[in-house]
């Protein structure tokens, strides 16, 4: 004959909740700080290797490569903004006739594995 299970379940209290909240409440401006940081570093690795990488005929789209903030610096895009880099895509991505040359996307790739080691960095200075 099978045992039946109760639904009572284990029972625990979490001792220090309230202290805990506390303490991340008074580093969320330290935190936010930390983010801004690992975004900034993050940002600029992407537009140097972006640059770096690029098809250079002219130099145009190595020198106008930029990053654009967020208001509040937590957020970044890297790439070109003025309409008149619109070739920018076609090396990029290619075309008919021209063979695909991609910086932006290969800087993003290399950055997406580092930025998590960046931030947590950021993060275990201000909690040590």
């Amino acid at each position: 004959m099978a045992r039946r299970r109760g639904r009572g379940g284990a029972r625990f209290r979490i001792v220090g909740l309230e202290q805990l909240r506390e303490r991340l409440a008074e580093l969320e401006p330290q935190l936010r700080e930390a983010s801004k940081r690992a975004v900034e570093a993050s940002s600029e690795a992407v537009r140097d290797e972006t640059r770096q990488n690029v098809r250079v005929k002219t130099g145009n789209l190595r020198d106008k490569v930029a990053i654009h903030y967020s208001s509040d610096h937590l957020k970044a895009q890297v790439g070109w903004k003025d309409r008149a880099d619109w070739y920018a895509v076609a090396q990029e991505l290619g075309t008919k006739s021209i063979p695909a040359q991609p910086a932006l996307g290969p800087a993003l790739e290399v950055e997406r594995t580092r930025f998590e080691a960046r931030l947590r960095a950021e993060v275990e200075r201000i909690l040590r």
